[in-house]
């Protein structure tokens, strides 16, 4: 088959989605990809894209194109020039495409705009469309500050709902989203399809080596659905705890603010390593004995179940969250506990507590591991997204 992918994000951005078009490429699909400047999660389109550079290219056997795009730096101006830059530039190019593609698919993440490519080309030439939506719209701009209830909410209201009726096929990656999508656009046909790990992730190459420290570990974007300063808090809790060390690896527009509150609490034990390379986290994830997931306290957060914790189960590796809804419900299903509600740090410090004192660690990892493999492993999403794309 021929496929179209329509997503704001590609490599060398850290999203999942460079994956997925490489392994349907070696599945002897032709895959063709339309996408922006790179700029996430900074906000600043990256050094060698710059000046309309590197606007084609081939990664790993998977066809590439670059559309203009303003980059999302701070603030809701920027943020929105940022969506609408690659939202026009893109269904520009794709009216400029023959009728060469079998399918068109949209990965679907903030914002849902990315999707109007998709349906541009849809329409011109009558192909179906199979939408996969990671981020939930207009919800996500709660999170991001905009009222519910407000001009600007009503406004993207509209233009999701419009958007997601012109879907053939909508994935959704939390089984929460089903009734929203029911509730706020009358969709009632999703199909449940989680996320999953890249396969350098397992227990061989994440396993760590005793070092006499307890060492948690936060992994991910740092922006204010992630609510890490709730981490923060908690290791100023457990500060008199001189065995434990708490890494962060990850960047986003929040990083300056937990990085300005631990230095408030004076934590020596929190380590800030910065985004890393995808090739790299096993490294990083061998560092730890415990992982983190922590979300803020919102009804949308609450639907989302966060693509690290299907990365945490494929390592192995036990977690603690302070989260709510969907996330609290799978780790409390497999685990038999250790979450708390979200921005709760006391709770959250507690948690940690009593897994650290249970010796099951090992346990609880290999129980998650498991889970992993029977639910979200790549295999499965794959053959899953293959049948709806056919």
């Amino acid at each position: 088959m021929k496929i179209l992918v329509i997503c704001q994000y590609y490599h060398p951005e850290p999203f999942r989605i460079s994956d997925i078009c490489e392994e349907f490429e070696k599945q002897g699909h032709t895959v063709d990809v339309v996408t922006g400047t790179p700029n996430y999660p900074m906000g600043e389109i990256y050094e060698e894209y710059r000046k309309g550079k590197k606007r084609d290219e081939i990664i790993n056997g998977v066809n590439v194109h670059r559309c203009f795009t303003i980059g999302r730096k701070h603030g809701y101006i920027y943020r929105f020039l940022n969506y609408y830059s690659y939202a026009i530039s893109s269904s520009n190019y794709v009216k400029r495409l023959k009728k060469d593609y079998d399918v068109v698919f949209v990965n679907q993440l903030s914002p849902v705009m990315m999707a109007q490519a998709g349906i541009t080309y849809k329409r011109k030439h009558q192909v179906k469309l199979v939408l996969y939506c990671l981020d939930l719209w207009p919800e996500s701009l709660v999170a991001g500050g905009i009222k519910r209830g407000s001009l600007i909410y009503k406004l993207f209201h509209h233009v999701s709902k419009k958007i997601y009726k012109q879907a053939d096929t909508i994935l959704i990656t939390s089984k929460s989203f089903s009734d929203y999508f029911k509730h706020e656009f009358g969709i009632l046909d999703t199909e449940y399809l989680p996320q999953y790990a890249e396969a350098l992730f397992t227990p061989e190459q994440c396993k760590k080596i005793p070092n006499g420290t307890i060492d948690l570990m936060f992994a991910g974007n740092i922006g204010s659905t992630q609510s890490v300063a709730t981490i923060i808090e908690a290791a100023a809790l457990l500060k008199s705890r001189t065995n434990f060390r708490w890494h962060i690896v990850g960047d986003g527009s929040e990083i300056d603010n937990i990085k300005r509150l631990s230095d408030e609490y004076g934590l020596k034990s929190v380590i800030f390593h910065g985004r890393q390379p995808v090739e790299k986290m096993p490294e990083y994830y061998a560092m730890a004995d415990v992982m983190l997931v922590t979300l803020s306290n919102d009804w949308f957060a609450s639907l989302t179940l966060p693509g690290k914790v299907q990365t945490y189960m494929a390592a192995g590796k036990p977690v603690v969250g302070a989260v709510d809804g969907e996330t609290a419900m799978v780790l409390n299903e497999i685990q038999g506990g250790y979450c708390g509600k979200a921005e709760d740090p006391a709770a959250l410090a507690d948690n940690v507590l009593k897994l650290i004192n249970s010796t099951k660690l090992e346990e609880v990892g290999k129980k998650n591991r498991l889970y992993y493999t029977e639910m979200f492993s790549k295999n499965s999403f794959m053959q899953k997204l293959g049948e709806h794309i056919r």
